[in-house]
């Protein structure tokens, strides 16, 4: 049966209870620095939901900040998570004359702050062949003592990012340090080939979707690293744990997100980053909706179609008043 099948993907549906991790977002002041405890206190929110944190990923500009200042976000995390709670986070290279020495550095960076790492691509990756790719990330995984993820981001997201092709998959497949990838290609097909192919040659390694826009996903195979989940990681745990008992409610609590994923994922993708901010402030998680200097914005009309997002949720203690302070003042106002 062609891993492209419709009938391949109905088979692979079932009840299961996915590993979830929430890509936490890193919110900022008005005058653009960082909002350290808006930050700290939405990890910890994120973690008591039930959810596993990822910080330093695309979610969280970890490609926008400098090595001290990702640094900086793992001490918080730290501290808002408190001692010997895990989390992940992202490793970079990007710009290193030596990509594998930066791997190396920001490795043990996240695990002096007892972190797991998630390997980032950086762009001289792009020209590496299958060969020579999965040899860098060999070296750069074998240097974690409890072994790490890859991740394979769409340039939709990211000009730094892209997919692998098969050969260079299969190979990362064969790396023992690598326990599993976050995908990210935004093509349901595509991830199901990859659940195929790890069912086939190491299905204990876990596909962690990052497809946004499909994040039922789970039900056919795949956990989950989503930017998504941090918008509302308590409705992401209600839905899991749906799953996970096999309640025919996973499937409404699962439109009520995805209707959420279409709307803060759509064109262009990588304002996403300013729709969470946006969203986690209409429902009174932010103190406000700013984000990285640097990052693609929202228009403030979104608010409109956040605000329905976070009604259809159950988001909203008070409707009325959060419609008027926090959506119809700032859409007004510009």
């Amino acid at each position: 049966m062609s891993p492209s099948s419709l009938a391949s993907a109905w088979s692979r549906l079932s009840a299961r209870a996915p590993h979830g991790i929430a890509a936490a977002l890193l919110p900022y002041t008005a005058e653009g620095s960082i909002d350290w405890a808006g930050f700290e206190a939405h990890v910890a929110r994120t973690r008591a939901a039930g959810l596993d944190v990822a910080v330093n990923m695309d979610t969280g500009f970890g490609d926008l900040l400098s090595p001290p200042e990702r640094e900086a976000v793992l001490d918080a995390t730290r501290r808002a998570l408190g001692g010997g709670v895990p989390f992940y986070a992202g490793a970079y290279a990007h710009g290193a004359p030596d990509p594998l020495a930066a791997y190396r550095a920001a490795i043990a960076a996240i695990e002096r702050r007892g972190g797991r790492p998630v390997l980032v691509q950086c762009p001289a990756m792009q020209a590496m062949p299958a060969l020579e790719k999965a040899a860098l990330y060999a070296a750069a995984a074998a240097s974690c003592a409890d072994g790490a993820l890859a991740f394979e981001l769409s340039p939709r997201f990211a000009p730094h990012g892209e997919i692998w092709d098969d050969e260079t998959f299969q190979r990362l497949l064969a790396i023992p340090a690598l326990h599993g990838a976050k995908h990210s290609s935004l093509d349901r097909a595509l991830e199901l080939s990859r659940l195929a192919t790890r069912d086939r040659l190491r299905p204990a390694w876990r596909v962690y979707t990052g497809n946004d826009l499909a994040i039922d996903l789970v039900a056919n195979g795949s956990d989950y690293l989503l930017g998504l989940a941090t918008f509302a990681p308590d409705r992401f745990a209600a839905r899991d744990a749906a799953l996970a008992a096999g309640d025919v409610a996973f499937l409404a609590r699962n439109d009520d997100l995805q209707h959420l994923g279409n709307v803060g994922f759509r064109e262009p993708i990588p304002a996403y980053k300013h729709a969470a901010a946006l969203f986690l402030h209409i429902t009174g998680r932010l103190a406000s909706d700013h984000i990285h200097p640097k990052a693609a914005r929202r228009p403030a009309s979104d608010r409109i179609l956040l605000y329905d997002c976070a009604r259809r949720l159950g988001l909203l203690d008070d409707p009325e008043k959060i419609w008027h302070e926090r959506v119809e003042a700032f859409v007004t106002a510009r």
